[in-house]
């Protein structure tokens, strides 16, 4: 075998291997029996925008809207690692010229009853949120 083959392989064995181990850290946590509550606020097109969405077993449901009157609703999902939860979502809104919006970001969830989170959504813009864990 030549020397840049050993690397090729030598490198997609490392990642392989760490995708697998982070994989095997995401688990759904015990506290996830109950659905877990955020509320959002942020901005777009200089308009103040709105959310508030539940968490449940990895997914999410979030329904917002815009200062000017779009509304909708997503679905996202979580990767439920340890202390940071990365998401992704898709939805449906009332804006004309965005009617399917996607959306992404970090929820992060330290010990404790309170977890916050930073996201972007393609309707709603940059919003932060806050939450709460029973």
């Amino acid at each position: 075998m030549n020397f840049a083959f050993k690397k090729l392989l030598m490198a997609s064995a490392t990642v392989g291997m760490t995708t697998m181990g982070v994989i095997s850290l995401a688990k759904p946590a015990s506290s996830q029996i109950i659905p877990q509550p955020w509320g959002s606020i942020g901005g777009a097109e200089n308009e103040i925008t709105y959310s508030a969405g539940v968490r449940w077993y990895g997914f999410g449901v979030e329904i917002g809207g815009r200062g000017d009157g779009a509304t909708g609703v997503d679905v996202l999902r979580f990767l439920n690692l340890p202390v940071l939860s990365p998401y992704l979502g898709v939805g449906l809104y009332s804006d004309p010229g965005d009617d399917l919006a996607v959306s992404g970001g970090v929820q992060i969830r330290p010990p404790g009853d309170v977890f916050l989170g930073v996201g972007y959504h393609s309707v709603r813009g940059v919003n932060g949120q806050l939450g709460i864990r029973f």
